[in-house]
């Protein structure tokens, strides 16, 4: 009797352990993520359009190589978009816009093997008046885009990869 409950519990183990999906199964995408501040603002608000709209004078521009699966939302830039430090060296010049601009190439977690990450660029970027998020980024960075325009390097990071699906990193699952 005792023979047989022990193999039913140790079947049960097994089935609950191998059946149910586990948090380190779970993928998701490394990619750029796109974020923007509006004038006067100190936080990060998640771009809901893809760069090709107007940014407005005094904004800040954020781009980061992130992680987001089901259960991991992405990261937002490291750095808070700050307009009045980032520009306040650059005059403001009639017909042209002044706006932030902060790339951070992300965490050694999600980098690709074999690539270094590259030092966050900080600068402000003055330019036409009616030039979008993607025109800034190309003013100041060098830009890979897919077939679709998806953003897929900046300044050569990643080397080769688009929007790479890879299995949650261990570091960044949430402890239950």
């Amino acid at each position: 009797m005792f023979k047989k409950c022990l193999i039913a519990t140790l079947a049960f183990i097994a089935l609950v352990t191998f059946a149910t999906p586990s948090h380190s199964d779970e993928t998701g995408y490394r990619y750029w993520g796109y974020f923007q501040a509006a004038p006067s603002q100190s936080l990060w608000t998640m771009a809901m359009t893809g760069p090709t709209t107007n940014v407005p004078d005094g904004s800040v521009e954020g781009w980061i190589h992130t992680f987001s699966s089901d259960s991991i939302d992405a990261m937002a830039p490291r750095l808070a978009p700050n307009f009045s430090t980032l520009c306040r060296t650059v005059r403001p010049v009639a017909g042209k816009k002044r706006v932030g601009l902060v790339v951070d190439f992300g965490t050694v977690a999600i980098k690709p093997l074999g690539e270094s990450l590259p030092r966050r660029i900080t600068t402000c970027v003055q330019i036409e008046s009616k030039a979008t998020g993607a025109e800034i980024l190309a003013s100041a960075t060098k830009i890979r885009a897919g077939a679709s325009g998806f953003i897929c390097g900046i300044n050569g990071f990643p080397a080769k990869e688009c929007s790479a699906e890879i299995k949650t990193p261990r570091i960044l699952m949430k402890k239950s």
